[in-house]
């Protein structure tokens, strides 16, 4: 049988990525355009400038199209991944009526204000469906329940009249919603000549990019836990029901309709902090790293694989970006002395991050009474092998990662493929299209060396911190008489 291709699309906060598969899951060719840094008007306020995420999306499948040598009959459809958490507001031609709020912005959680000029309010999953086909159609699991009346067991707007009111948004300028996996429009002669799209070709609802990332990683049973290593890290586990009043997670609506995600708390800003301190540490160290034919990445984890567990006591909370609600809080190592070098603040950062979400992951199954036989690791993280051992070693299972790295745009081309009929359904398509790449086993002394550090100190520290940070915030920020 000749190849059969799927678009995924992986919208992001910095970046959009769009990769081309084959029916084994195989990355036939892909590229990537960067966004424009977002705007911040005043505190707690974070916009998308200018018509940013289209821009992005309509050069980036240019590039892509372009680059394909396949043929374009064979191409099955496009699955739209984008980012969660961000509110759209768009007139009636479907033009954007105001910026686009970033997830980071504190008005994209507040009621909705209702404006004569906005005729629809939605996510960048509904607008960038708009831009490619013309129809106004909205993914359900990306409408978030703590922005939009979505019923969490329906996955449909929700019919509970003071629930939905709520909100304060007029039916009439919410869109129709509808699955992961169904065709939400085809590509019109307009986003055809702007991407290169074949007219006609189907648009494939996805979900929330956390979810798509899960379904692109192979998360679809309830013993495997998934470790998504970006530029907000979190942990998830699969589930079968909504469970509304959890206090150490959130149910998330899956990729797969009608099951669910549970996901624990999350780091913002997490992996960019190591490219914060690869920024931070100097062109010499860096002409260093390239005299030995290494990146920068790759000769700190040289330096840090000879740092013990713990970091000889050199700890990080990674906390580099305050919610608009409590700008007190800060990043912080601690511990300095002269044993420590690059190698240690490296290792402590990864460490950090780590320990921090462990935490949070421990959290989340002791709640739901789980206890996962095994890791998957996605992100740009799980290309690091010190770190793949690290969290194993931490963490104390099997620790896993997948060929395709990137699993959101795999993501949302299994979608295109059970909605096109490719494959009948969502396990069939994740058994054919997903590969692991390899393993890491726990350290057994170094899983036990961890569990102390954490429960005797790492565990508590945040908390113990939090008294200090306000106090220096509140001294940093009073007005003299």
């Amino acid at each position: 049988m000749s190849d059969k291709y799927l678009i995924g699309v992986d919208s992001g906060s910095q970046s959009t990525k769009v990769y081309i598969f084959n029916q084994r899951g195989e990355v036939v060719c892909t590229a990537s355009e960067g966004l424009k840094p977002m705007q911040t008007r005043k505190p707690g306020y974070v916009e998308h400038p200018g018509d940013d995420l289209w821009d992005s999306l309509r050069v980036v499948l240019q590039k892509t199209m372009k680059e394909f040598t396949g043929d374009p009959k064979a191409i099955l459809g496009v699955g739209l991944c984008s980012i969660r958490c961000c509110r759209v507001f768009m007139k009636r031609d479907g033009t954007l009526a105001a910026p686009v709020m970033s997830w980071m912005d504190v008005r994209a959680y507040e009621k909705f204000e209702d404006d004569p000029e906005i005729a629809y309010t939605c996510s960048t999953s509904g607008y960038l469906t708009f831009r490619l086909t013309g129809a106004f159609k909205e993914m359900s699991a990306n409408a978030y329940q703590w922005q939009f009346p979505v019923d969490m067991e329906s996955w449909d707007w929700s019919t509970d009249e003071t629930y939905f009111k709520g909100f304060c948004i007029p039916r009439e300028k919410l869109m129709d919603i509808q699955l992961p996996g169904t065709i939400l429009g085809y590509v019109n002669e307009k986003a055809s000549k702007e991407t290169g799209l074949p007219i006609g070709l189907p648009v494939v609802s996805t979900a929330n990019d956390k979810a798509v990332e899960a379904l692109g990683s192979g998360l679809i049973s309830t013993n495997t836990g998934l470790v998504s290593l970006g530029t907000y890290i979190t942990s998830m586990v699969y589930g079968s029901k909504n469970i509304p009043n959890a206090s150490s997670f959130f149910t998330n609506l899956s990729c797969i309709p009608n099951q669910y995600l549970y996901e624990s708390g999350g780091i913002r800003r997490g992996m960019w902090l190591v490219s914060w301190y690869k920024s931070i540490i100097g062109e010499e160290y860096a002409a260093k790293a390239r005299k030995e034919g290494l990146s920068v990445e790759d000769y700190l984890a040289r330096e840090a694989e000879q740092v013990p567990p713990g970091s000889d006591g050199l700890f990080t909370i990674p906390d580099w970006l305050a919610p608009a609600t409590q700008l007190y809080r800060k990043g912080v190592i601690l511990g300095f002395d002269e044993r420590h070098t690059r190698g240690h603040i490296y290792r402590s950062i990864l460490e950090g991050i780590a320990m921090t979400l462990l935490n949070s992951y421990n959290a989340m199954n002791d709640e739901l009474g789980k206890k996962p036989e095994k890791i998957i690791v996605s992100g740009g993280g799980s290309n690091s092998d010190l770190y793949m051992q690290l969290i194993a070693d931490m963490y104390g299972v099997k620790t896993v990662r997948n060929k395709v790295n990137g699993a959101a745009a795999l993501g949302s081309a299994i979608c295109v493929a059970v909605a096109t009929g490719l494959y009948p359904g969502f396990n069939e398509a994740v058994k054919a299209m997903i590969e692991e790449r390899d393993s890491f086993t726990p350290d057994k002394e170094k899983h036990a060396m961890y569990e102390k550090i954490n429960t005797k100190a790492y565990r508590d520290l945040p908390k113990l911190m939090e008294a200090t940070l306000k106090s220096v915030h509140q001294g940093l920020n009073d007005q003299a008489p």
